[in-house]
């Protein structure tokens, strides 16, 4: 029975799962909205919320929850967007800071992909997820 067993192993080790989330929630987080297969989606959402809802108490306390989910010089320039940029947008709303929209499956291995995005965010790029490698691309044409 499955009683108590909570989360995705998304196939990987402990320390790997962690690192994916951390990379994932920065990504995220600077970019306002990835792309990413369902149980990845689902899994970030988890760990997400948690650091916004954190970020929106603004306290030294909070900032060092969050630094403790995504650590070093990298994990310093996401708290600051996150409580800078991020929380103020979300003071008044209590909750379900993220949005997963259902893509299809991917081309190359069928793989449920979902569109992560932050919700009521002001500006956010109209390009998909992968827009600066896109923009690059266009750039060199």
């Amino acid at each position: 029975m499955r009683h108590l067993k909570r989360g995705r192993k998304l196939n990987r080790k402990a320390s790997h799962r962690k690192a994916l989330l951390r990379n994932l929630a920065a990504s995220l987080i600077i970019h306002k909205r990835i792309k990413t297969t369902d149980a990845k989606a689902k899994e970030l959402r988890r760990f997400v919320e948690p650091l916004i809802t954190f970020a929106k108490q603004g306290t030294l306390h909070a900032r060092r929850q969050v630094l403790r989910a995504i650590p070093g010089a990298y994990g310093q320039m996401i708290a600051e967007k996150l409580f800078n940029e991020i929380a103020p947008q979300y003071t008044d709303r209590p909750g379900g800071y993220t949005r997963i929209i259902k893509l299809g499956p991917r081309t190359n291995d069928r793989a449920p992909v979902s569109l992560v995005e932050l919700v009521d965010i002001g500006s956010v790029p109209a390009e998909s997820a992968e827009g600066s490698a896109t923009a690059d691309k266009k750039a060199k044409k």
